[in-house]
């Protein structure tokens, strides 16, 4: 158990497992948080220890905080739930967890590989954020050999509709094609692997994560996952600043 150490509502909210604390503040000011009985929509309210605080009626309590690497397959959508009822991550790790877990970050439906889900939002958010430059590792399957000249244009950065993207490591994968990559980026835009490589003219055949962050997905066949050991969470812990 987390303890109480004083926190304002929403963050509580957050650390309950409930929602995301962007998500926590909307729900506080639509009246939908109560403290000891009483409705606050007051974000800057601080919870005590003792308090009782409900949200939609219902006692949340703060929960442990749990960090899981996933090796994610293809065809799984990265979100907690889908409109269009299609299949989520959560459905691969629903029976490890007691609580709500979130995926840090997100991988397209069709990239495959290494995913982290946890229900501490500050770690999450830290891990997200561009500012932290968390590496990112892919193995990247071309639909044809990637010529050297556009191996120096992608070292150099490629313009993009929103900004240059630029890479930190590319290199041709050992025992493969000239087809198939090893990129390093920092980058967290949306697509960035795929848009980088369509706008070189080329096609994303297959886009796989190998590391987020230090972590891989060493030992995990697909939709397999694994609790982060306590020395990984610590290894990752400078970066939540």
């Amino acid at each position: 158990m987390i303890k109480n150490s004083m926190m304002y509502i929403a963050k509580y909210i957050a650390y309950c497992g409930v929602c995301s604390r962007r998500k926590a503040i909307e729900f506080v000011k639509d009246g939908r948080v109560a403290v000891n009985g009483k409705t606050v929509t007051d974000v800057t309210y601080v919870v005590k220890e003792g308090d009782r605080v409900t949200y939609n009626g219902n006692f949340v309590c703060l929960q442990s905080f749990k960090y899981i690497v996933l090796n994610k397959p293809k065809d799984y959508i990265t979100t907690v739930s889908d409109e269009k009822n299609r299949k989520t991550v959560m459905d691969l790790i629903s029976a490890k967890t007691l609580g709500r877990l979130y995926p840090v970050g997100r991988l397209d439906r069709m990239t495959t590989g290494v995913l982290l889900l946890t229900n501490d939002g500050g770690f999450a958010q830290k891990l997200s954020h561009p500012k932290y430059e968390i590496s990112k590792i892919y193995h990247v399957t071309l639909n044809k050999s990637f010529k050297r000249n556009d191996f120096e244009k992608l070292l150099q950065g490629v313009s993009l509709e929103d900004g240059v993207a630029s890479v930190d490591n590319l290199a041709y994968m050992e025992n493969k094609t000239k087809s198939d990559l090893i990129i390093e980026l920092h980058s967290g835009k949306n697509r960035i692997v795929r848009r980088i490589f369509e706008h070189l003219g080329y096609d994303v055949k297959k886009l796989d994560r190998i590391s987020f962050a230090g972590i891989t997905k060493k030992g995990l066949m697909r939709g397999e996952s694994r609790f982060l050991t306590d020395r990984e969470v610590e290894a990752l812990s400078p970066k939540r600043g």
